[in-house]
């Protein structure tokens, strides 16, 4: 097998490329996905342009899928983003080092946007027990 990043990670969606311009509760990403069992994971902010309004970044993570908590700067390497006009088109990354199973991420917006910010979260989940990660 090659030693490549296809060999070794695969990236899931948790928010979704749009404008934005209120609260997003991003989709859950499970790290056990496909029972390859994630042992690494990278969130990635992908921040096109944003107009108006403060846009938190915050990932939190879950046993069970369904009772979520944020996650502890001690399990997160990087800083959450507070993307604003003065801090958008760039990508920001956080690691995870956490042991649970689920991921998201929420985008809180604060201010009153009328327009709001264009970005998208994706969850880079990497070097799984199983290699190379299924794919579907």
């Amino acid at each position: 097998m090659r030693r490549s990043l296809f060999n070794t990670l695969v990236a899931r969606s948790t928010i979704a490329p749009a404008l934005h311009a209120a609260t997003v509760t991003g989709t859950t990403v499970d790290l056990l996905l496909h029972g390859d069992a994630a042992r690494s994971a990278m969130v990635v902010v992908n921040a096109g342009v944003v107009t108006d309004g403060t846009h938190t970044i915050q990932v939190q993570d879950s046993p069970n899928g369904t009772d979520w908590t944020a996650v502890a700067d001690e399990f997160l390497q990087g800083t959450e983003p507070a993307i604003t006009s003065a801090n958008d088109d760039r990508v920001h990354e956080i690691g995870y080092t956490g042991q649970q199973r689920y991921l998201r991420v929420v985008s809180t917006v604060t201010g009153t946007p009328s327009t709001g910010g264009l970005y998208a979260v994706d969850v880079l989940l990497g070097w799984p027990r199983r290699m190379p990660p299924t794919r579907s």
